[in-house]
């Protein structure tokens, strides 16, 4: 699997949720053998006991059940000491969701998006009106689940610290996942001083978030350039399927790469599918717009 990287022309990888437990041994081997380094790995990694597809959100630091939380913990700090073992600097992770019983906002707003595939959502007042009330049902739900995700990061902080890893923290692609991008600059705000942790752009899920008429992505960098070390990067199809080939579809990866700095960690996040030639597409554009 490394190999295939390197063969690709990376000289470091992101390890990510769909590791499983029996890779390991194979990852430290090609490492000692200088196949690769690694720059990243993602929450949950390698997987749980018992785990053998991706998983990121099977356990949610918002989660009600405080059992649910500690193995959040548990796993997170697994998690850290991994990256801490294959001298990643980074763990990216996810910080959970508002749950909601019978009505799931989020779903309301990509059905009337489904129905109208023409619609310019941002004049469009039937649009902007089930906006406003899905927006007004989340917040007024949102708030335990918040409270929970923040106390849980704050739990792992030490933790990362005392092992050398950043975490970071991911922005959401769906409705009723936290942390609200409009959350984000007070979060890390509040976060300690010089506490390993900083927000991680995906830049898929910005431009899905955009779609919906939930942010600018422009500004939302703007706002979080001065937390930012790492992006993801794939691309965004006219049907809204994100992880494709760099500049195959509609992000505007010239404006995303002005926030670009050379601490920053870029990794190219793209779907199973896509092919050999599709990653070198990919990495060879981002390369041209990194100069």
């Amino acid at each position: 699997m490394l190999r295939e990287m390197a063969d690709l022309g990376f000289g470091y990888v992101e390890l990510s949720h769909g590791i499983r437990i029996s890779l390991v041994p194979g990852i430290l081997q090609a490492l000692e053998e200088g196949i690769v380094k690694v720059s990243s790995i993602h929450n949950f990694c390698p997987l749980p006991p018992g785990f053998t597809q991706a998983a990121p959100n099977i356990f949610e630091p918002s989660a009600k059940d405080a059992r649910e939380r500690h193995q959040w913990l548990r796993n997170t700090k697994r998690s850290l000491d991994f990256a801490s073992q294959v001298q990643a600097r980074a763990l990216v992770c996810h910080l959970g969701s508002a749950r909601f019983l019978l009505f799931d906002p989020g779903a309301c707003l990509e059905r009337y998006r489904n129905r109208h595939p023409d619609a310019v959502l941002a004049d469009d007042k039937s649009y902007q009106t089930l906006l406003a009330k899905a927006s007004s049902k989340l917040r007024a739900r949102m708030g335990p689940y918040w409270e929970r995700s923040q106390t849980s990061v704050k739990e792992v902080l030490d933790y990362a610290a005392e092992r050398g890893v950043n975490l970071g923290l991911e922005n959401r692609e769906r409705f009723v996942e936290l942390p609200l991008d409009a959350d984000f600059p007070e979060f890390l705000s509040s976060l300690p001083e010089g506490a390993p942790a900083g927000y991680w752009h995906d830049c898929g899920h910005a431009c899905l978030k955009s779609g919906l008429g939930l942010l600018n992505h422009r500004e939302h960098l703007e706002k979080n350039a001065g937390r930012l070390i790492g992006f993801h990067l794939h691309d965004v199809n006219a049907e809204g399927q994100d992880h494709q080939t760099v500049g195959s579809g509609r992000i505007d990866f010239k404006m995303v790469s002005g926030f670009w700095r050379p601490q920053h960690l870029l990794t190219l996040e793209l779907g199973p599918r896509a092919s050999a030639a599709d990653v070198r597409v990919s990495k060879k554009r981002i390369e041209e717009l990194m100069g």
